[in-house]
């Protein structure tokens, strides 16, 4: 999706990422987990191919997605949720602003202050 921002077929499922708002690899980024320079290299999924990630997303505009087995929410204490939930519905919240907006790619990433300590 890098290049032309369209285009990018999901190595998941094989489907056309259509655009960054269903971008796992854009959600990483704006997160602060992968720099700019693998948006070029990295590989690219729907948010919602990504199901470890994508469980985190709490949000009215989001069907949630539910993951089963070790890698599930349910298997991880309660406030260690609570912080990967906001954080990563932040990110998705603001993945879909700076498309709306329209912004350049190096304001997409949550300010620093706002990104999970590492």
């Amino acid at each position: 999706m890098a290049r032309c921002d369209e285009g990018y077929l999901c190595d998941v499922c094989g489907d056309e990422v259509k655009n960054i708002i269903e971008s796992d690899l854009y959600l990483r980024y704006v997160l602060g987990e992968i720099d700019s320079r693998s948006l070029l290299s990295g590989a690219e999924r729907h948010i919602r191919c990504n199901p470890t990630q994508a469980q985190f997303i709490v949000d009215e505009a989001f069907k949630p997605v539910v993951v089963s087995g070790p890698f599930s929410k349910t298997e991880l204490d309660a406030e260690s949720v609570r912080e990967r939930e906001e954080f990563v519905t932040r990110g998705w919240r603001r993945l879909r602003e700076v498309h709306r907006l329209g912004l350049p790619i190096s304001e997409y990433p949550l300010a620093k202050a706002d990104r999970k300590p590492s």
